[in-house]
């Protein structure tokens, strides 16, 4: 939980500092939630995101120097510099990665469940997704196959209270997320997030039933964000005295408390856990900074997935010999002349309107 927070407390700045491009959604408050939840997983399960996950992929294991890079949109990054911090991803550890499209990560997790089961796997699909994800017409979509195909997943509702910057009331009918599936026959249950031992011991229930029964659960991590929605939100939508009232229950310094008194660290042990966290994420920056950027040339690579077998995703018609839109290189001798031509009349006729309007 130490390192989680001190990443994405460098990661806030190096964002300020235009170093990580693109968007940033920062889970600062919510290690709880991602690290009661990822320490009962095995190795062999599968774990699935949305937009807010650096957190999720440092505690699968994913080292921290690839997580920043991928944040630096460089070479070394987790998907090679192109995905940034909406796409973090490490199939090897089995974190199939962050999605920018709201709820688009749930039938995904059906997709990996259903996996498991044809292949006759014992694997649990463990799907993280955010309160204002549970409105959306996936949800209902996933739920339902979910449960009629008896897929073995735990969907886990990562409640903070605000789907970007609207309060959850003003955005559920139903308040309580736990209820949200209970009319496609999967039970629910409502969990404290800010508490890693509840989460720890809740999920792991939900994953073995899960994993025995081969049935689908639905989890309500009730947790919140320190940070707004993302590193450019003004956050004009709650009260200070509400975040501040909130810190009040800060999950890492409640945890360090609880295992000063039980006497489990001592308070130099807490000192080294921050000490350690502080120089793993020093080291991260440096390696981020000085890794190479992918070549230009490279800008069109590994788009698509490419096989034998696959049907064309796209034709490209600008020759008499058709060919498949997304193998540029592939493309006929006419078709590349053809480009060539288009490219220099565009220039022509840019040139021409320019003189033109200086004429007028």
């Amino acid at each position: 939980m130490c390192l989680i927070r001190r990443f994405e407390e460098e990661a806030g700045r190096q964002y300020q500092r235009a170093k990580a491009g693109g968007f940033l959604h920062l889970a600062i408050g919510e290690e709880a939630t991602i690290v009661g939840t990822t320490s009962v997983m095995r190795e062999d399960d599968y774990l699935i995101g949305t937009y807010r996950t650096h957190g999720h992929a440092l505690a699968r294991g994913t080292p921290a120097n690839e997580v920043m890079a991928e944040l630096f949109g460089r070479e070394t990054g987790t998907s090679g510099g192109r995905g940034g911090s909406m796409h973090i991803f490490d199939a090897e550890r089995r974190f199939m990665g962050g999605y920018g499209i709201v709820g688009g990560n749930l039938p995904l997790a059906a997709g990996l469940g259903l996996a498991s089961q044809y292949r006759d796997e014992d694997t649990v699909t463990v799907c993280m997704f955010g309160d204002g994800a549970s409105n959306t017409g996936n949800f209902g979509e996933t739920m339902n196959l979910a449960a009629l195909w008896e897929l073995p997943v735990v969907f886990l509702v990562e409640n903070n209270l605000y789907g970007m910057g609207t309060a959850l009331e003003r955005h559920s009918a139903v308040t309580d997320l736990s209820q949200k599936a209970a009319g496609y026959g999967i039970d629910g249950e409502r969990i404290d997030g800010m508490n890693v031992l509840e989460v720890r011991e809740r999920v792991s229930a939900h994953i073995e039933q899960v994993r025995e029964e081969g049935r689908p659960s639905l989890v309500e991590a009730f947790t919140y964000r320190y940070r707004g929605h993302s590193a450019a939100d003004p956050e004009v939508y709650r009260e200070k005295s509400e975040v501040e009232e909130w810190r009040e229950k800060d999950p890492i310094e409640t945890f360090i408390k609880l295992c000063l008194e039980d006497g489990v660290l001592g308070e130099e042990d807490v000192e080294a856990a921050r000490r350690e966290a502080d120089g793993t994420v020093e080291e991260a920056v440096k390696f981020a900074d000085e890794s190479p950027e992918p070549a230009l040339e490279s800008l069109y690579e590994e788009l698509y997935v490419v096989s034998e077998t696959m049907g064309w995703y796209s034709v490209d018609e600008r020759s008499p010999e058709p060919h498949r839109g997304e193998l540029g290189e592939d493309a006929p001798e006419v078709a590349r002349n053809l480009a060539e031509s288009g490219a220099a009349h565009a220039e022509d006729e840019s040139e021409r309107q320019s003189r033109e309007g200086v004429r007028e």
